[in-house]
C-alpha cells in the first residue's frame, strides 16, 4: 500500500498518522430515507431483536435475580450530567447548546458494558436456535425454562467462542457459561488481569494472545471453524450482535418519552460513541437513526493510536486498511477500543449514515475520567470516556451543525464492574493531569 500516495489523497491520513487528535466529518453521509432504502438491516430485523429479548426476560429474573428489579429487561439508565458540561465549557472555552446526558451502559446488568447488549443477544438467539431444533422448546413457552437442568444438559454438549479485547467477552462469557455452555474467550494483549480473572471464576476458559486483537479473533474463528459444536461469535462481521445493540434505540426512545426529550428538526440530537472493531457503536447508531431518522446525528470515537474506523472510513477503504499500515502502535489505556482494523460490515453499512469521527489521546480520556468523578460522581473505564470530547468538538464546529436546543449523549460503555483499586489507579492517573 503506497501510504504517501494515500496521504496526498486523503490529507487527513497524514494527522492520523501522526497521531494527531483528528475531527472528520463524513461528506459521504446521505439523507436517511436515502441511506436507508440502500440497507441490508431494516426496523423489522431490529423489532424481532426486541421480540426475542423481551422473551428472555423471564430466564434472566430466574437465573440472575439482580435483574428482578428491571423485570427481566437488561436496560440502563440516562442521566442528564449537568455539572460535567459546565465542567468542559470551563475547561475548553466553549458554549454547548442544549443539555448533556450520559447513557450510563457502564451500569447494565451482569456484565457492566455495551457489551451486554450485542453480547447477549448473540448468545441468546444461538440457544434459542439449539432449543427449537432440539424441539425442547416452542417460541410461546416461558423462556424461564432455559435456566433449567435438561437445558444445561443440551448446552453442554456445545461451545462458544469468541476473540475479544475485554468486555465482549465478558458478556459472552458469563451469560454462555451461565446457559450451560462451553465457553472460551480469546484474549488479545491489551485485556485486562481482572477480566480474564473474572471470566475464569465464572467457569470460562481464556486462551491469551501476546498479540493485538486482531490475531486473536483470527485464532478464535480458526479454531472454531474446525469444531461444528461450536458458534464463533464474531465481533467483525456478525449481523446478529449488531441487531442486539440496535435495540437499545427503541428503549432509549421510551426514555427520552418519560423524561420529555424532545428530538425533532429543531431539537437535534448528537451520540457520541466510544468505538472499537464497530459492531458495538454501529449497531446503537443504526437503531437510532432508524428512530429518529435525520434529526439525530452519531459520531464515533476512538483513540489517537487506535482510530481504525476513522481511517477506514476516511479513505473508504475500511477493513483493507489498519492502524499498523500507517504506523501506528494500537496501543492504548483505552483497551476495549484497542483494534487496529475495523469491521468492514460495520463501515460500510454506516457510511451513508453517520455524522463524522474524532479521536483523542490517553490523557485526555484520563482527564475526562477524574472530572466526570468530581463533577458527578461517575467512575468510568478510560474506553467509556472517548464520547465525552464530542460536545467540545461540536461546539468548536458551530457552524456545521445547529446545536442551541441540541441534546447530546454521551455512551457511557463500561466501568461499573473496574476493581476499586484498579479504579483509583485509574482516577489518580486523570487527577494528576489536570
Amino acid at each position: 500500500m503506497d501510504i504517501s500516495r494515500l496521504e496526498q489523497d486523503v490529507p487527513i491520513v497524514k494527522q492520523i498518522k501522526n497521531g494527531e487528535e483528528v475531527f472528520w466529518l463524513n461528506d459521504s453521509k446521505k439523507p436517511f430515507a436515502e441511506a436507508i432504502a440502500d440497507s441490508p438491516l431494516t426496523m423489522e430485523d431490529v423489532l424481532d431483536a426486541a421480540a426475542r429479548l423481551d422473551r428472555f426476560a423471564s430466564y434472566f429474573k430466574t437465573a440472575f435475580p439482580e435483574t428482578m428489579k428491571t423485570d427481566g429487561i437488561i436496560e440502563s439508565p440516562l442521566m442528564e450530567i449537568a455539572r460535567m458540561k459546565e465542567y468542559l465549557q470551563q475547561a475548553y472555552t466553549c458554549e454547548i447548546g442544549g443539555k448533556l446526558y450520559a447513557k450510563l451502559d457502564s451500569h447494565l446488568a451482569i456484565s457492566g458494558s455495551i457489551k451486554a447488549r450485542g453480547g447477549f443477544y448473540e448468545v441468546l438467539s444461538t440457544a434459542e436456535k439449539i432449543a427449537l431444533d432440539h424441539g425442547i422448546l416452542k417460541e410461546d413457552d416461558d423462556y424461564a425454562i432455559f435456566a433449567s437442568e435438561a437445558f444445561r444438559q443440551l448446552f453442554s454438549k456445545y461451545s462458544i467462542a469468541v476473540g475479544s479485547t475485554g468486555n465482549l467477552g465478558l458478556s459472552i462469557g458469563i451469560l454462555s457459561a451461565k446457559l450451560g455452555f462451553r465457553a472460551s474467550v480469546h484474549m488479545s494483549a491489551d485485556a485486562r488481569q481482572w477480566k480474564k480473572d473474572m471470566l475464569r471464576a465464572n467457569g470460562v476458559e481464556v486462551v491469551e494472545y501476546e498479540s493485538d486483537y486482531s490475531i486473536a479473533v483470527a485464532n478464535g474463528r480458526a479454531l472454531a471453524a474446525s469444531d461444528p459444536y461450536c458458534h464463533f461469535v464474531d465481533d467483525e462481521n456478525s449481523k446478529t450482535l449488531f441487531l442486539g445493540y440496535a435495540v437499545a434505540a427503541l428503549r432509549l426512545k421510551k426514555q427520552f418519552e418519560a423524561q420529555k426529550i424532545t428530538v425533532d428538526a429543531d431539537h437535534p440530537l448528537f451520540v457520541y460513541l466510544p468505538c472499537g472493531v464497530g459492531g458495538g457503536p454501529g449497531g446503537v447508531a443504526f437503531g437510532l437513526k432508524l428512530v429518529f431518522g435525520d434529526n439525530v446525528h452519531c459520531f464515533f470515537a476512538e483513540p489517537t493510536d487506535s482510530a481504525c474506523m476513522l481511517l477506514g472510513m476516511a479513505t473508504g477503504l475500511h477493513n483493507k486498511i489498519s492502524v499498523q499500515d500507517i504506523g501506528l502502535s494500537n496501543r492504548t489505556v483505552a483497551d476495549g477500543l484497542a483494534v487496529g482494523r475495523a469491521s468492514g460490515f460495520v463501515g460500510r453499512v454506516m457510511m451513508p449514515h453517520i455524522s463524522g469521527c474524532f479521536s483523542l489521546t490517553d490523557q485526555r480520556m484520563f482527564k475526562l475520567l477524574a472530572a466526570l468523578a468530581d463533577t458527578q460522581s461517575i467512575y468510568l473505564e478510560p474506553s467509556a470516556l472517548a464520547g465525552m470530547y464530542g460536545p467540545v468538538l461540536l461546539a468548536q464546529h458551530a457552524d456545521s451543525f445547529t446545536i442551541q436546543n441540541a441534546t447530546h449523549l454521551v455512551w457511557a460503555t463500561g466501568g461499573s464492574m473496574v476493581p476499586e483499586a484498579e479504579m483509583q489507579k485509574y482516577y489518580q492517573t486523570g487527577k494528576s493531569l489536570l
